[in-house]
């Protein structure tokens, strides 16, 4: 039982650590960052703010929309059951809203491992690096970072444990308006690039962390997720005991 505990908890760890070695090598390509954080690193960026605050800041907004959403959702469920399972229902809520809030503390402590790699890897763009050469480099290093956001969100995800707020907002509101996650997760993912090319475009007059990248990503780290799970979830779930 201790052993189990034990590698779900590595899993998840490293999972988050990943994901957010993932998230800010993306950054540090200057091609596009990924669509989940790009609101937060171009406000960080246009009014110079840490990059790490912000997006504690977004997403402590995810997870009060997230309680938002799973109260409407339970209260359209008391009225369908007519008063039926009332108490369960209560007792569902009050746990999913605990996993909820436990978002924050979890964010809070995500975007501390974004502030340490953010600062520890450099920029790999600059006016020297605008030869093929350096382009090119800067394409496999983004390559290498949607690999790894998708390897680091589908540990974390695998362990089912509290979900990173950028994928429980998602869920949310999947549940919510009874679309499918992969349907609700493209819809988000525009919206927020919506959002970041509003805030670029009348705070700074260009573009700010949308780019090539940011559309390989979108695409990408789903891809990514898929092949990682198809040849590791088995070994991960049965060395976790996770349940489907």
């Amino acid at each position: 039982m201790k052993k189990t505990v034990f590698y779900r908890i590595l899993f998840y760890v490293i999972g988050l650590l990943v994901l957010a070695l993932g998230l800010t090598l993306n950054t540090k390509t200057g091609l596009g960052v990924s669509p989940i954080i790009s609101v937060a690193y171009s406000i960080s960026e246009i009014f110079d703010h840490n990059f790490g605050n912000m997006t504690l800041a977004l997403y402590s907004l995810f997870v009060v929309i997230e309680m938002i959403l799973h109260l409407i959702r339970s209260r359209k469920y008391t009225r369908k059951s007519g008063g039926a399972l009332s108490h369960a229902g209560k007792t569902d809520l009050k746990l999913i809203l605990l996993m909820d809030f436990l978002q924050i503390p979890l964010s809070l402590i995500f975007t501390r491992f974004l502030n340490v790699f953010s600062a520890v890897i450099p920029n790999l763009y600059s006016d020297r690096q605008s030869t093929a050469c350096g382009t090119a480099v800067r394409v496999a290093f983004l390559i290498v970072a949607i690999i790894l956001t998708g390897i680091g969100a589908a540990m974390s995800l695998n362990m089912r444990i509290v979900p990173n707020p950028g994928d429980g907002i998602v869920q949310a509101i999947a549940d919510t308006i009874h679309k499918s996650v992969g349907f609700t997760k493209n819809c988000f993912d525009l919206t927020n690039i919506t959002i970041t090319v509003c805030i670029s475009l009348t705070f700074s007059g260009h573009l700010v962390g949308i780019g090539v990248g940011t559309v390989l990503a979108m695409v990408g780290v789903g891809r990514t997720i898929a092949v990682f799970n198809h040849f590791t979830y088995a070994k991960m779930k049965e060395l976790a005991a996770v349940e489907d």
